[in-house]
């Protein structure tokens, strides 16, 4: 499991993927199920957790859900509240960072560097932001990758304004 969160959002957030792990595992062992939904927003949270259930061989299937976006393609989340208006309209170019990612993968661009650049100057263009990180990871290990040779999550967490935002998206070359 320590491989699936030491990166991304991990270094930001000490404990806490230690923390939703054990609840989890409790949860799990205290109201057996066969499924548990988890929603993709917090891919890195839903990736951890799947490993959990393996490595504990917990007999439980972890289910992605898609990530629910507002009408702006913002992912939804309570986080949205606390921006301000100008902020709310800025932090819809972090899905069209990622849309615009998909099609230029779609496209034929291959490599990872590209695409984060692109990105970047979508959500910087919107208007002042703190990027911490942008990355195309392996869905499953979530390892970084240099050039996009197999399907990809493309991960990112940005603050603007008050906020810490986090999205992603699965894209296939």
């Amino acid at each position: 499991m320590d491989g699936v969160t030491k990166g991304l959002c991990g270094p930001c957030r000490p404990g806490h993927f230690d923390g939703v792990a054990t609840v989890c595992a409790k949860l799990f062992s205290i109201l057996p199920a066969d499924l548990a939904f988890f929603g993709e927003k917090d891919y890195q949270q839903m990736v951890m957790i799947r490993r959990m259930a393996l490595d504990l061989n917990l007999p439980i299937e972890i289910v992605p859900c898609p990530t629910v976006r507002e009408p702006d393609g913002l992912a939804m989340s309570s986080r949205n509240a606390y921006l301000s208006a100008y902020e709310r309209g800025q932090a819809a170019s972090l899905s069209r960072g990622l849309f615009a990612a998909v099609r230029r993968i779609a496209a034929g661009e291959r490599r990872a560097a590209a695409i984060v650049a692109l990105i970047r100057d979508q959500i910087l263009s919107a208007g002042p932001a703190g990027i911490e990180y942008i990355e195309l990871v392996d869905p499953d290990t979530l390892e970084g990758v240099e050039q996009i040779e197999r399907p990809v999550r493309i991960c990112l967490a940005v603050r603007i304004g008050p906020c810490r935002l986090i999205d992603n998206i699965g894209v296939s070359p």
